[in-house]
């Protein structure tokens, strides 16, 4: 198993280091700079680099690390990423020989189409496609491709810990109130997330059962946020109908 460090990077971005004795991994490293920090200030050694997409925030560091450490990077193969030597699609098992550390590869467009994340070791690494308390936006792909891709992390065991690179959890809760604000579950979580920003704590990693119990993108099927939704848009039916209407809607609330 191994050790999990948060590099807060930019306004509200999260950097993940993986770390197992002098070996590290990282994962979306958008900036170089704190990553060579924690890296120097461990005695680490840089082994290998897993990019879930291609967005700047996300690989914007890798060249920097390379210049430093011969590093293997990981990444979609349908994307453009910055020294790619590994090209993934989803499907594959990876392993990271230096830090002991396997993880098996998920295709999880809607964010971006070659999107992917990386599962092992009861820990998700999901970038921008699964957030706390929220989904990402849809720049490229589909709300049909998007929904697909988080029941994939969905079926996920409920104790796996959900390490998205952002810290929304607050704004994408209080929207989450505004469909489900009969959710008691839902209504718990906001307050607990209310005394952990106010202390300057981190919100994430959060875990697959929390998200089901209270994300309402995990929720399209459940009935207050069909109904929250049908009072937005009229004749929404199905669950993916659902979901697309309450993407819309979270993207001007």
């Amino acid at each position: 198993m191994f050790d999990v460090i948060r590099i807060p990077a930019f306004k509200d971005n999260y950097i993940w280091l993986l770390r197992k004795g002098a070996a590290a991994a990282v994962v979306d490293p958008g900036d170089a700079g704190p990553v060579l920090e924690v890296l120097e200030r461990e005695a680490l050694s840089l082994t290998g680099i897993l990019v879930t997409h291609h967005h700047a925030d996300h690989q914007g560091g890798v060249s920097g690390l390379l210049a430093h450490y011969p590093a293997e990077v990981y990444g979609p193969a349908a994307e453009s990423i910055t020294g790619l030597t590994r090209p993934l699609r989803g499907g594959e098992t990876i392993r990271i020989p230096a830090c002991d550390i396997e993880f098996r590869v998920i295709a999880v467009p809607g964010h971006t189409l070659g999107h992917i994340a990386y599962y092992g070791s009861g820990s998700l690494f999901c970038g921008d496609t699964l957030f706390t308390g929220g989904c990402g936006r849809l720049f490229e792909g589909t709300a049909a491709q998007m929904a697909d891709s988080l029941a994939r992390l969905a079926a996920l065991p409920d104790a796996t810990a959900v390490y998205c690179a952002h810290e929304y959890t607050q704004a994408n809760l209080r929207f989450a109130l505004a469909v489900e604000p009969g959710n008691p579950l839902l209504r718990r979580r906001v307050e607990e997330v209310a005394v952990a920003r106010a202390e300057g704590r981190a919100t994430v990693p959060s875990t697959i059962g929390v998200e089901k119990a209270s994300n309402p993108f995990l929720r399209c099927t459940q009935p207050e946020v069909a109904v929250s939704v049908g009072r937005r848009v009229a004749g929404v039916g199905d669950a993916l109908a659902v979901f697309t209407a309450l993407r819309e809607w979270k993207n001007s609330f």
